[in-house]
């Protein structure tokens, strides 16, 4: 493994200049302020329960101004004190703050079993609802599943003590644990950056590494995962939700029917994914692949793709395609809106957070591969798509997670089609390759996950669960999704991955992302310079429609199969164009 000697830490100071400085200080005393004044406008219109009255008009657009201003204070703070912590958990000021602040959050979620019945009540003509009548019809929804005020309020306050602290205790344990690996001890980050190094045995070592540090850490780990899923289950059966998987449909905006088609078809696909797998073995001159080798690179074209050289090459070619998202992605690299750098006290993987005003953080594990220019590419997609919903109101620049990854998706699809074009025969296997790593992720270890945290929630229903229980799990998992296109598996991904905590079924949007934004891709192909209006119109336009809605403006039918296969095939002819590579 290379890493660059100077890779970036962001610069914060755009935010706030520190957590006792004035600006943060006056910002969290005018977000007190602003929940206080909502608190008083629910008072003075008699929010609840209750018929319409003459005066809901008012009510309303007050509300809802008040809600966006709200809205806006919370995201600036939440991501400057999550950026803090993301990057050291041993900030102990930061961590202390953060917890006031989530205290505050239940202050305002108290609020939500008075205000949910009230827009349920609401005629979106009447009160000149606007773009904002989704709120209104989402209100119906989750009228529906209520539980009392009370309980409402009291499920509010124990989620500090509860589900939301144990997620914070697998973010604190996760990202101080290290591990030794050939003498060397290493954070957690950077033992599954090895992954990615060209020779076995500092893999499989890396491997071997990582599964002893996960079982030394799997007491804590495994209490959280209990504490989270067991809050949830139960909070579900008491608003009624049909299952555990329900609710995450309706926050992600689709229906069952089209989580369904997909799932037909990343299924059917998996005898492909099992060829791509015994084809990467052969390249690697294995007789099998073991799960130390999902990210290892092949070929001969192995290139070192140094910070600026990924930077360059981003730019250069989101430049053909928008050059507003090339635009974007310049000013994240030169403002210091980019953490890169693996350290003690890091969490792993990568995300993107936005903070009002169409402005972004980026925060990543970068690796001198394509892979890691890859993720960036990714990830800046996301920071196009905030910038897009900048013309919005704070209330609908929030999407669902299921077209949340579009933007992220085709900046990656451009990226990577661009490099395979400038490729010689080697580089081609090398990048073709690593595009295919990364969508089996998406499709054959996120089923994975999902099928794993549907037995979990089955199971928690009863009772909790021991740490080899989740690991069992987990194998029976991988082994129906990996089948024999692996000779090992990883028993310990529950306590890798931070999606598992602290929210629900956070997997299948991205196989939603990816295969939707395949389709999106073969569209702009089809259309060319017509395409990048609609398209930034659908990107805006994310927190007002459900998901069918805006796909329909495509053509697209979400709920049938044949949409989710021609993403698919994409996917499929590159398996078989790889397999031709490596003979």
């Amino acid at each position: 493994m290379h890493l660059t000697a100077q890779l970036p830490r962001w610069n914060l100071e755009p935010l706030f200049k520190g957590l006792q400085s004035p600006d943060f200080l006056e910002a969290y005393t005018r977000l007190e302020q602003q929940i206080a004044e909502l608190e008083a406008l629910f008072e003075r219109y008699q929010i609840g329960a209750r018929p319409m009255r003459e005066d809901d008009p008012a009510a309303f657009a007050a509300i809802i101004e008040q809600l966006n201003a709200i809205t806006l204070s919370q995201s600036r703070i939440s991501t400057y004190l999550h950026a803090l912590i993301s990057t050291d958990s041993t900030n102990e000021e930061a961590q202390a703050r953060y917890s006031l602040y989530r205290g505050l959050m239940v202050r305002l979620q108290k609020l939500r079993p008075r205000l949910t019945p009230w827009l349920a009540a609401l005629e979106p003509e009447v009160v000149r609802a606007g773009e904002y009548r989704i709120l209104i019809e989402e209100a119906r929804v989750q009228a529906q599943h209520l539980m009392s005020e009370a309980e409402e309020v009291l499920a509010a306050e124990l989620s500090l003590s509860g589900g939301s602290a144990f997620a914070r205790l697998h973010s604190d344990v996760s990202s101080q644990i290290t591990a030794r690996v050939r003498g060397e001890e290493l954070p957690i980050s950077s033992v599954r950056l090895l992954a990615f190094d060209p020779n076995e045995a500092t893999r499989k070592a890396a491997y071997e590494a990582e599964l002893e540090a996960w079982r030394a850490h799997q007491v804590p780990l495994a209490a959280a995962l209990n504490g989270w899923k067991g809050q949830q289950s139960t909070l579900n059966r008491k608003r009624g939700w049909a299952d555990d998987l329900e609710p995450t449909l309706f926050a992600n905006r689709i229906t069952r029917r089209a989580l369904e088609a997909m799932q037909e078809v990343m299924e059917a696909s998996f005898p492909h994914w099992r060829r791509y797998f015994r084809a990467k073995a052969r390249a690697l001159g294995k007789a099998s692949l073991d799960w130390w080798d999902l990210f290892a690179p092949v070929g001969k074209g192995h290139s070192r793709w140094s910070w600026e050289a990924g930077r360059d090459f981003i730019i250069e070619h989101l430049a053909s395609f928008s050059p507003a998202d090339a635009e974007v992605a310049r000013r994240m690299y030169a403002e210091g809106r980019i953490d890169a750098e693996p350290r003690k006290g890091k969490q792993v993987g990568a995300y993107c957070a936005h903070f009002g005003g169409g402005e972004s953080l980026i925060f990543t594990n970068y690796e001198e591969s394509f892979g890691g220019v890859g993720t960036m590419a990714h990830e800046l997609g996301h920071a196009y798509h905030n910038h897009c919903l900048r013309s919005k109101p704070p209330l609908l620049a929030r999407g669902p997670m299921t077209l949340a990854e579009t933007a992220s998706i085709m900046n990656e699809t451009i990226v990577t089609e661009a490099a395979l074009r400038k490729a010689s025969a080697d580089e081609q296997v090398t990048l073709l390759e690593g595009n295919l790593q990364d969508a089996a992720q998406v499709i054959v270890d996120i089923h994975s996950r999902f099928l794993f945290e549907r037995a979990v929630f089955e199971r928690r229903k009863e009772r909790e669960l021991s740490a080899s229980e989740f690991c069992a799990l987990m194998l029976e998992a991988q082994q129906a999704t990996y089948g024999d296109g692996l000779a090992s598996y990883h028993p310990y991904m529950w306590a890798v991955k931070g999606h598992y905590y602290g929210i629900d079924f956070y997997n299948y949007p991205y196989a939603f992302g990816l295969l939707f934004g395949l389709a999106l891709y073969s569209k702009q192909l089809e259309l060319g310079p017509d395409f990048l209006p609609q398209y930034e119109d659908l990107l805006a336009s994310v927190g007002v429609y459900p998901a069918r809605e805006l796909a329909a403006r495509f053509g697209f039918d979400l709920e049938d199969p044949a949409f989710w296969q021609g993403g698919m095939d994409v996917l499929i002819e590159r398996i078989g164009r790889f397999e031709r590579l490596v003979g």
